[in-house]
């Protein structure tokens, strides 16, 4: 991944690095996604450098930086659902669909109906992952494997 920095220069950076706090490696999300996701970024300055999401829900950092910038869910202006075990945590944030959304789908014989509704979405380009949902990526990959939850 490359990011750039003022002036226009390209600058490469790492493809993981390790959280300061719980030392797993994590992978890089956009500056974009960081300014999206601060609460009240305009009081906080969000450095042109490298951020990298932690996703694990044991650790209170969301993002880190090289130059040892932390940014914890408290400085977040919505829960990071990535981090959570809750039954109401948010999978998809484009269309607002929680674990409980997609249980009482399930529970109505809809099965996938939730996943399927975003497939759908993201192939005719209406979400907008990198700002909205806190990793930067698209939740596909957040829906549960299996028909329980």
């Amino acid at each position: 991944m490359a990011c750039d920095r003022e002036g226009g220069e390209r600058v490469s950076t790492p493809r993981t690095v390790v959280c300061p706090v719980n030392g797993k490696p994590y992978h890089p999300v956009s500056r974009r996604t960081v300014l999206h996701q601060v609460s009240k970024s305009w009081r906080r300055p969000v450095a042109q450098q490298a951020f990298y999401f932690c996703s694990d829900p044991e650790c209170d950092v969301v993002y880190f930086a090289q130059d040892a910038t932390v940014i914890t869910r408290d400085e977040i202006r919505q829960d990071v659902g990535q981090k959570s075990r809750d039954g109401q945590r948010t999978v998809c944030y484009c269309f607002d669909i929680s674990m409980a959304d997609i249980e009482a789908a399930r529970k109505e014989n809809d099965g996938d109906a939730c996943r399927q509704f975003v497939i759908q979405q993201t192939k005719a380009s209406t979400c907008d992952c990198e700002t909205r949902n806190p990793s930067g990526k698209c939740c596909l990959g957040d829906f549960p494997k299996s028909q329980s939850v």
